[in-house]
């Protein structure tokens, strides 16, 4: 098992100040300055510190209207805890619902307005970037691209899998990952070397892919397991 290195400082400061966070409000609350359910205030602070996250990884506009959306939803809430915020749950659960719409919708109309022109394609037609997303669903993906060039998988209390075994590349090719309450499976050549760059937080990023002698070809994996997973394997 490989849990690679976090080479992103700016991620490791929101990771630090995220538990912060929850330590000086355990603090206060066990000083007696603030009542707080930690059991309610506990969830918000996850969802900022996910959002903000899943900005720093996020390589497609899908990808920062999630982690702006999580951002937006964890701050409303913890304020809503706070007392700061007088706003419940019969108008906080309709903006999620209306969130999500407006996410599916401007996600279709993109993909309408801008049609296969948006995929980057090789020389056989084949794609070479994906981007994958699972809200509370699952994902299935095979790529055959020879020409592989990286992309984005977000996994949200769902499942992702991308089969890249049929895939080529040249040189180095980057994939973001975010699975929050989710689980991501990659599966490569056996020919690739994958460098992991990833940090699970309550989660787990396993690789156990063979280590080829010609490291000509590598797949560089980074991002968060947020108490999720993430598997990469031949």
């Amino acid at each position: 098992m490989n849990t690679g290195r976090q080479h992103n400082p700016a991620a490791q400061i929101v990771i630090g100040i995220g538990v912060i966070a929850v330590g000086l409000m355990f603090l206060l609350d066990n000083l007696g300055w603030l009542e707080l359910d930690m059991s309610v205030q506990f969830w918000p602070v996850v969802l900022i510190v996910a959002g903000v996250l899943k900005l720093t990884v996020a390589r497609s506009p899908n990808g920062t209207i999630i982690g702006g959306a999580l951002l937006l939803f964890g701050v409303l809430t913890l304020l809503k805890g706070l007392g700061i915020l007088e706003i419940g749950w019969n108008v906080l659960a309709p903006l999620a619902m209306i969130g999500g719409g407006l996410f599916v919708v401007f996600r279709s109309t993109r993909l309408a307005r801008t049609g296969p022109a948006s995929v980057s394609l090789a020389k056989d037609g084949s794609e070479k970037l994906v981007y994958a997303t699972a809200i509370l669903g699952a994902y299935k993906r095979r790529i055959t691209s020879p020409q592989f060039g990286g992309g984005e998988i977000t996994a949200i209390m769902g499942g992702c899998e991308l089969d890249l075994r049929e895939a080529g590349l040249s040189g180095d090719a980057v994939v973001n990952i975010f699975a929050l309450m989710g689980g991501i499976t990659i599966q490569v050549p056996a020919d690739w070397s994958v460098q992991l760059e990833g940090a699970p937080i309550l989660g787990g990023i396993e690789e156990s892919t063979l280590r080829p002698k010609d490291a000509s070809k590598r797949l560089v994996v980074r991002g968060y397991a947020i108490m999720g997973g993430v598997e990469i394997s031949n």
